[in-house]
């Protein structure tokens, strides 16, 4: 039975550090598995500077959408990074079916359930600034609420960070 951590936060909060720290105490070689596309050349850049911060004590995974069909094995420490850039993907791809898409979401995340490693999912917390009067913008919000629901549901733990502070949660 997989251990689930969930840690959230605002943009730039210090999440991906805080979890980064924690996969590190827990493993020598953890793995980061990236669900961001490249959408842009500033991006990009963003991505090397992270591959390059990490440095050589990390495995990398690049998955988009299936994140259970990663080769995971038992007393791997997993992060997943991050749930916003995996939700963009499905939502992008499914036309902003937020129903398929937190469904699809949801059977990977219960896939990786029974596999006997630790997963520790990043995700933002979009929602806390009120309702967009985009209806595009106002659907994601709703989609990234509904999975962040659900992996804090069945996490073991989960942390909010605000202002590079960690707050446990549960």
């Amino acid at each position: 039975m997989a251990k689930i951590v969930y840690v959230s936060g605002g943009r730039r909060s210090g999440k991906s550090d805080f979890a980064q720290n924690l996969a590190l105490q827990l493993s020598d070689k953890p793995i980061y598995l990236a669900t961001s596309r490249v959408w842009d050349s500033n991006h990009k850049e963003r991505i090397d500077r992270h591959i390059e911060q990490r440095g050589d004590l990390w495995i990398t995974y690049e998955e988009h959408r299936e994140i259970s069909r990663c080769c995971f094995n038992k007393g791997d420490v997993v992060v997943i990074d991050c749930v916003t850039l995996w939700a963009t993907n499905f939502f992008y791809d499914l036309n902003s079916n937020i129903d398929l898409s937190y469904r699809l979401m949801k059977e990977q995340i219960e896939l990786m359930i029974n596999i006997d490693a630790t997963f520790i999912f990043v995700s933002n917390e979009i929602g806390l600034g009120g309702i967009s009067s985009d209806e595009i913008q106002s659907k994601f919000c709703d989609l990234q609420g509904m999975i962040n629901k659900f992996i804090a549901q069945v996490s073991s733990e989960a942390f909010l960070i605000v202002s590079g502070l960690p707050i446990k949660l549960k």
